[in-house]
């Protein structure tokens, strides 16, 4: 299997990178971003862009699967520029791959397009209309995502509070494990998805962790 991942020099891109990496069914892995990993090795290739609305007829033609965790914090910003990031940029991307290629897309907890939060509104909206676009889109939806082999976020706040986390993480999961996932289980549960899919488009905490789980089956 072919993919194509956007995001890669994020938290969660890290770790669906690495997971992409080192699984056998995984033949060729492409990244696509404004600056390159840095990772080194013989399936992957990287993509450095600066215009990440504007593709190519047929760049993508060859991938079986779009794996898009690029995203941002909506703190600061207003709706307009974050739609131009998270929907517009999104959709422009989706459209670039073959009709029948998987594209999965790192949503989160709480979207809902009717909702109050901005945040919510503007992903809940990418959900809806790349559910009706894509013929094989999923929606991840993670809660809490606790990084596990070194995954660093572009947040310099977040890393101090991923920290803190840490040690409490097992607590965290043993009393909501329906709300807490980890790098390393998108990462499996993405590849898992890809292959095979899954019985909803809409995945929760929960499901992410149990296709993890069923990934090396």
């Amino acid at each position: 299997m072919k993919v194509v991942v956007f995001g890669a020099t994020g938290m969660i891109g890290q770790g669906v990178l690495r997971e992409c990496l080192q699984d056998k069914r995984i033949d060729s892995v492409r990244t696509v971003g404004r600056r390159k990993t840095g990772a080194a090795h013989s399936k992957l290739t990287e993509l450095e862009r600066d215009d990440l609305y504007t593709y190519a007829e047929g760049e993508f033609a060859d991938a079986d699967a779009c794996l898009f965790c690029l995203g941002v914090s909506s703190t600061g910003m207003s709706e307009a520029a974050y739609t131009r990031i998270t929907y517009d940029l999104t959709m422009a991307a989706a459209k670039a791959f073959r009709p029948g290629a998987t594209f999965i897309y790192v949503s989160g907890v709480g979207t809902n397009e009717q909702g109050r939060q901005m945040w919510a509104r503007v992903k809940g909206r990418t959900e809806r209309e790349l559910l009706e676009s894509q013929t094989n889109a999923y929606m991840f939806r993670p809660g809490y995502i606790q990084p596990v082999h070194g995954e660093r976020s572009r947040t310099r706040l977040y890393n101090a509070l991923y920290v803190i986390a840490k040690p409490l993480y097992p607590v965290l999961k043993r009393l909501a494990p329906g709300a807490v996932t980890t790098t390393e289980s998108i990462g499996k549960a993405m590849i898992k998805v890809a292959l095979s899919g899954y019985p909803k488009k809409i995945l929760e905490p929960k499901d992410i962790n149990a296709a993890a789980e069923l990934s090396d089956h």
